[in-house]
């Protein structure tokens, strides 16, 4: 098929306004995929459930509908896969957990309704960490996602099978969740764009918690103005789950070819850009010199108590984590992977008053972030220290330090969990080993437009996003 054989074009902008003028079929489209998948999934194991005959079965539903005048949107008839933590009616959903891997949910998550009523096609559940409670996506239940630039390493957690079903072309956008960087960690190991949006912009109903306080669904896409796509279809237009009310459905894409000349841009050099890995901050300060040379205005920034963040996230995390597996750890304890059952049981030993104290400590942080952020328009930082890391390897140094795996690939991340700020990232680079580098944008609260432009406009500025491990032929 000539018109999917070009992969940095297989992406919903180009191929929705095909879809629109009926120049491609939703069918030739979903086919197109499905043997994709068929091929690769051998070899990267990039799902857990493959949703052929339902996929087919909306292909030709959107193709009737557009054939006949209704088209209902960019969405109409573009294939994407959901992350198996996320309620899909009739479908099963794991959680990537042997405790969950008959469950079949009866009705569909709030974000799902949404896509559904756009017009999306869902190719199947994309694989995940255990329970969303790992940054590897070593999954000891169904194997693990292999990273499509060397499957010697890690493709990145929790949402690590979305990332690699983009990098391969296997769809063109998938519905991933973060809580501590479960989007935007496997973006930057496998080189796609991840956005976690504002808390309470995409409702958390229907979604197998982790811990419901940092919990956020956001889009994984091939490219930004897909993601701002996507967003705009997911975002939740009624009460948050704060309790407050969220802006309604955002119009993203207005201003994104604006341009960001007289945009600020706040660089956090302490912190952000300690302990991290020379090709990553080479790459990331590239990036930043392309955003001023396109106009924005750089300036540093001084952000105080980052040095906490891990610490309260992990109390927060792993206080709610215990609660939403209370029942299964006490009953079920031996179908849990050995990381994830640690991990959960460690809190256990932790006072309810640690999680008290922390949870106010947030509220401080939060504030103090929200207040730098008052001066610029967008924080520019790098996602994660390092590439993606080998298999095998479970801690590091950079700069003197020694750290576990997990940790440093938190902690560039979890700062904006803890805020429930809007934070995206995209590819800025590769190291010498062909790995991408991702940069990391973080926004002020409801401000995805602004992210989403800043971002776009260094995507339109670089080829960065134009390489990919594999040809549409289906070659690694």
């Amino acid at each position: 098929m000539p018109i999917l054989e070009n992969n940095d074009k297989l992406n919903i902008v180009r191929l929705s306004l095909l879809i629109r003028r009926r120049e491609l079929s939703p069918v030739e489209l979903t086919n197109f995929f499905l043997e994709r998948i068929h091929k690769l999934q051998p070899v990267l194991n990039a799902y857990i459930t493959i949703a052929k005959n339902w996929a087919l079965q909306q292909a030709k539903q959107a193709e009737k509908e557009i054939s006949g005048g209704c088209y209902r949107g960019p969405l109409h008839g573009i294939p994407i896969n959901i992350k198996d933590i996320i309620y899909t009616q009739g479908v099963r959903t794991t959680a990537g957990s042997r405790i969950l891997k008959r469950f079949v949910p009866k009705e569909n998550a709030a974000v799902i309704e949404r896509l559904l009523k756009a017009g999306a096609i869902i190719l199947g559940k994309a694989s995940l960490h255990e329970f969303a409670f790992g940054i590897t996506n070593i999954n000891p239940h169904y194997g693990p996602a292999r990273n499509p630039w060397d499957p010697g390493r890690v493709s990145g957690g929790s949402s690590g099978g979305s990332a690699v079903t983009l990098l391969s072309a296997m769809a063109l956008a998938s519905v991933g969740t973060d809580t501590g960087g479960s989007i935007r960690i496997p973006a930057a190991a496998c080189g796609c764009v991840g956005l976690k949006p504002t808390y309470g912009r995409v409702s958390l109903k229907g979604v197998i918690p982790l811990a419901g306080s940092l919990d956020h669904v956001g889009p994984l896409t091939r490219c930004v103005e897909d993601a701002a796509i996507m967003l705009e279809n997911m975002a939740n237009s009624d009460q948050t789950p704060t309790g407050g009310t969220s802006t309604g459905k955002p119009s993203l894409r207005k201003d994104l070819h604006k341009g960001i000349q007289g945009l600020t841009v706040g660089v956090p050099r302490q912190f952000f850009f300690e302990h991290i890995s020379p090709t990553v901050r080479k790459n990331v300060l590239a990036a930043i010199a392309t955003l001023e040379q396109l106009g924005a205005r750089i300036c540093e920034v001084t952000l105080k108590g980052m040095e906490e963040t891990d610490e309260l996230a992990g109390i927060i995390t792993s206080g709610e984590a215990l609660a939403n597996h209370w029942k299964w750890i006490k009953t079920r304890g031996g179908d849990y992977g050995k990381d994830v059952f640690s991990l959960i049981r460690r809190a256990m030993n932790q006072r309810s008053s640690d999680y008290i104290l922390a949870q106010m400590r947030r509220v401080e942080y939060t504030e103090r972030l929200s207040q730098v952020l008052q001066s610029v328009d967008a924080l520019a930082a790098p996602t994660i220290p390092i590439v993606a890391p080998r298999v095998e390897e479970n801690e590091l140094v950079l700069g003197g330090k020694r750290e576990s795996m997990r940790s440093a690939l938190l902690r560039l991340t979890r700062p904006g969990n803890l805020s429930g700020l809007p934070a995206i990232t995209l590819p800025c680079g590769f190291s010498r080993e062909g790995l991408p580098v991702g940069l990391q944008l973080i926004g002020r609260r409801w401000d995805e437009a602004t992210v989403l432009r800043m971002a776009f406009a260094f995507e339109q500025a670089t080829d960065w996003h134009r390489y990919f491990p594999c040809d549409a032929s289906g070659g690694i």
